[in-house]
């Protein structure tokens, strides 16, 4: 009898949720803050081995799989996965049917078109007709505003002006010292990059919703929350000072004439603004993290 019954659920048993798979980078900048990302969002993402193809989310119905960077875009397009993180480089020059569910905050870069020091070229506007090599090349020709002779080159860009084989790069740079490295500098921005979730042109519901949850966090991320004490006579010029997205919170307290301020601030604004709070009269200032923000 329980071996006729196996593989079906008890009568009136719910169905399973539907597992959501999301592809994450396999290795490189980006694996690491996107596991990060799945933590910070409440998922319980298992620790995957170093051979790991795939691991589970301990606390939602969600699979990561361990895909390259430069795949993702195929595997969310295909529906080999419900969505998928990667760079927005990577998929602007993969050219997939892909939605951009949600900037993720991290993994920043620039396109950039760069000259060696001693040339002529100020600007991609002189590049006419020059050899541009690039491991981006549909980039590169899209971005660039005259005719260029591509050279496709993958792996060591930056060496291809010094062998003569190209008259000027178009790369990925975040500080720019590779750049100075080989003696290069940097004639324009061509494209601003970051970390995406991608879905497909119809993205599954769950996906959107997991887009909602990593808008939190990375919201939250660039917030954090303040709280002080102060005089009642000083609540003006503090609340004046305060640059939250709303009006701080005023609670009474237990001491006469005294009152606890909390607002969310930026943190890019807490190395300015504490000065600025303790000469406006404010006492026991205490500023934490948040995890997420919502509305």
């Amino acid at each position: 009898m329980a071996a006729s019954r196996r593989g079906r659920l008890p009568a009136g048993a719910p169905a399973a949720a539907k597992i959501l798979r999301i592809a994450v980078p396999s290795k490189g900048r980006l694996r690491d803050p996107a596991i990060a990302l799945l933590e910070d969002a409440g998922l319980g993402p298992e620790t995957p081995g170093d051979r790991a193809l795939a691991f589970p989310c301990r606390n939602a119905p969600v699979e990561a799989l361990l895909v390259r960077a430069d795949d993702i875009p195929e595997y969310v397009q295909d529906g080999v996965v419900d969505c998928g993180i990667t760079g927005l480089d990577i998929v602007r020059e993969r050219g997939a049917n892909v939605t951009e569910l949600q900037r993720l905050g991290f993994g920043a870069c620039t396109l950039e078109a760069a000259v060696p020091e001693e040339s002529a070229f100020v600007s991609p506007e002189d590049l006419t007709g020059a050899r541009i090599a690039t491991s981006f090349p549909r980039l590169a020709q899209d971005l660039l505003p005259v005719p260029i002779a591509l050279v496709d080159v993958h792996g060591s860009v930056e060496l291809a002006p010094r062998l003569g084989l190209a008259d000027a790069i178009v790369d990925l740079v975040s500080s720019g010292s590779t750049l100075r490295t080989n003696g290069l500098r940097s004639i324009g921005v061509l494209l601003e990059s970051e970390a995406v979730l991608i879905g497909p042109p119809e993205p599954h519901a769950a996906a959107v919703q997991l887009a909602g949850v990593f808008r939190s966090v990375v919201d939250a991320r660039g917030m954090r929350y303040l709280m002080l004490n102060a005089p009642e006579d000083a609540i003006d010029a503090i609340c004046a000072l305060v640059p939250g997205s709303r009006a701080p919170s005023v609670l009474p307290l237990s001491e006469p004439g005294m009152v606890a301020v909390h607002s969310l601030v930026p943190a890019a604004d807490i190395w300015r603004l504490l000065p600025e709070l303790e000469g406006a009269g404010a006492s026991s200032i205490l500023i934490v993290p948040v995890e997420r923000m919502l509305g």
